[in-house]
């Protein structure tokens, strides 16, 4: 995987899982790949994982059984909701509210380009 500069490795990662787990390509209370195998896959140390997934227990999000791995909340989705729709409000609308201003984009063309992403990216 590709790592940004921002936000840490470990919230990449932790943004990672709650993809899958929103793309529905993990499913809810199913066990997760293994923090060494995620750290292998990932490439990088498993205690970076480790916090990822430390991060991910915090929220309530996946849980550890101990002794058997952790796995993933039948509550997930929505907690996942919650936390990156907060994160994005936050973080990341700003910032592309001041491009479309200052770029003077119409949000018809966004509105536009958006559903071909959707079309192109996620209607399987």
């Amino acid at each position: 995987m590709d790592f940004k500069e921002n936000p840490a490795i470990y919230i990449q990662i932790a943004e990672y899982v709650c993809d899958q787990i929103l793309l529905k390509k993990w499913k809810m209370g199913n066990r997760l790949i293994s923090t060494r195998d995620l750290a292998i896959n990932m490439e990088v140390n498993p205690n970076t994982v480790q916090r990822a997934y430390d991060f991910l227990q915090q929220r309530e999000i996946i849980v550890n059984k101990r002794g058997i791995g952790y796995f993933i909340e039948d509550c997930a989705m929505n907690r996942i909701l919650v936390f990156r729709r907060e994160q994005f409000i936050e973080n990341e609308l700003p910032v592309f509210f001041k491009n479309i201003y200052l770029l003077k984009i119409d949000f018809k063309v966004i509105k536009t380009m958006f559903e071909q992403f959707v079309k192109e990216n996620f209607n399987n």
